[in-house]
């Protein structure tokens, strides 16, 4: 191809578009705003803990084993993989605390003890959480929709019926089983999407195979060690990575990117990938008139949640806690709707997630500590001020001490806390948001804001707020669906 490839970003989504267009014969760099590569899965090191800043979960192993096939490469040759067992644990509050584990007959037995057949309803469930989706990795997720006339064709409507892309996942999951709890672990992982369970299209009960299925890894350093594993193969490929540099406009000439002008200097080129924030992208770094969207669009998307994060070093072991944690509330609903439908920082019995990456990797903290990351979904766009963020955090160490017994506020060796101010500083996210776009409907496939720029041809889009969406699988095949279409125009 001999051509000039700028990717704005450094994160997985720069890194493998980066990858794939030096494969492809562009001579490619990468400028990264912030001192380290990985997007959000970076590292934090403070005081001899080292803590995994963005992404914590490794689901849908297979899409990273495809991604490194496409380079004739092997993925254990950039980050080794530990299976979890268990994959997770979940706290019901006064309904006790149960754990998801690879043993699919012992996930039957749990949720047989959640209602009288509820072992069956979950067998029936995931076969067809499975059916959907091999159908949509074969014929949804890998496929970019440029305009609606390619969503609506016959074959993908009637394996999209099938999906249920018109249906709402909280009503499919409601026709097997009944029980909160059972329900619950069917339709959590909505939020890893950005999404309210109770509107979540009934397509993303493919999570469910993802979750229980696939099963839950942890790359031995951390997802950002994964990151580095992706930094790696792009060197291997002559890609040049910048870090430290932020782009501060996209040069147009002519009606096509020329080139992109940065803190430290211009930089020519014949294509540009943009794994920034989308919306930074078109509000801050091209013209006006250039933009694919208006002001008004992106005032109406459902934004996906932003999240209230504390980075904790414990000077003692937990012992009530495994790698993966969860609190599932009551009150499910209430807590989606102080996201959704009424922002505010959610305030009676918010759900939350709790990391404990010392239980499988103990070199992540001085011996005999804990390394733990807090997180609570929060709306995105809400005043994030020092006080709030203290006052929350008090709030917060009481909830998880009255759900799991532990107390994260005694013996705390180091903390650091982020939510909207961070994400919007250190990644421009619209209005705070950790994820991107949500998964709706009308959000989802060409819903998504296109992966090339309407008015600048030589400007592509990866990242989650494309298609297929949010999560680091997603992101991946993004870049795929972009490489391969500026294959085709520029040739190899």
């Amino acid at each position: 191809m001999g051509k000039q490839a700028i990717v704005i970003g450094g994160g997985f989504g720069g890194l493998s578009a980066a990858a794939l267009l030096a494969r492809d014969g562009c001579t490619v760099t990468v400028i990264e705003k912030n001192e380290l590569l990985g997007g959000r899965a970076r590292y934090w090191h403070k005081d001899g803990f080292t803590f995994d800043m963005g992404p914590s979960w490794y689901l849908m192993p297979e899409v990273f084993e495809r991604y490194f096939s496409l380079f004739g490469k092997k993925r254990e040759s950039y980050f080794k993989l530990k299976p979890l067992d268990p994959y997770y644990k979940v706290f019901f509050g006064e309904q006790g605390d149960v754990e998801l584990t690879p043993d699919f007959d012992k996930n039957i037995e749990l949720f047989e003890s959640f209602e009288k057949g509820g072992g069956e309803a979950l067998k029936a469930y995931m076969e067809q959480s499975t059916y959907k989706y091999e159908v949509a990795m074969e014929d949804f997720l890998y496929r970019d929709y440029k305009h609606i006339g390619q969503f609506f064709n016959r074959r993908l409507m009637t394996e999209g019926l099938k999906l249920g892309v018109l249906g709402k996942l909280d009503s499919f999951v409601s026709g097997y089983v009944q029980d909160r709890r059972a329900k619950q672990i069917l339709e959590y992982a909505m939020v890893f999407l950005g999404t309210n369970p109770s509107q979540a299209p009934a397509i993303y009960s493919i999570m469910s195979h993802v979750d229980l299925k696939l099963g839950v890894f942890f790359p031995e350093k951390g997802m950002a060690g994964a990151a580095e594993g992706f930094a790696n193969l792009c060197k291997e490929l002559g890609v040049k990575l910048l870090t430290d540099t932020e782009v501060t406009n996209i040069v147009t000439k002519d009606g096509k990117a020329v080139g992109v002008q940065t803190n430290k200097g211009y930089f020519a080129a014949d294509v540009i990938v943009s794994s920034a924030d989308y919306h930074h992208t078109e509000t801050s770094l091209i013209k006006k008139e250039e933009r694919t969207y208006s002001d008004t669009y992106w005032e109406k998307r459902v934004v996906a949640p932003s999240m209230f994060i504390a980075y904790l070093g414990i000077g003692r072991e937990l012992k009530g806690l495994e790698h993966h944690n969860l609190y599932f509330a009551k009150d499910w609903n209430g807590h989606f709707d102080d996201i959704f439908k009424r922002p505010a920082w959610p305030d009676q019995d918010p759900c939350f997630y709790l990391s404990c990456i010392t239980k499988t990797d103990p070199s992540s903290a001085p011996q005999g500590c804990e390394n733990v990351f807090l997180l609570v979904p929060v709306a995105p766009g809400l005043a994030d001020t020092d006080e709030q963020r203290e006052a929350y955090f008090a709030k917060m160490v009481e909830h998880v001490k009255k759900v799991t017994g532990e107390d994260l506020g005694k013996d705390i060796l180091v903390k650091r806390l982020y939510t909207h101010r961070d994400f919007i500083q250190d990644y421009h996210a619209y209005k705070g948001t950790a994820l991107g776009l949500s998964h709706t409907l009308f959000q989802t496939a060409v819903f998504r804001p296109r992966h090339q720029a309407k008015q600048i041809p030589n400007l592509y889009y990866t990242g989650q707020y494309t298609h297929p969406g949010v999560g680091v699988p997603m992101v991946l095949i993004a870049s795929e669906l972009i490489a391969k279409e500026i294959q085709e125009t520029y040739g190899r």
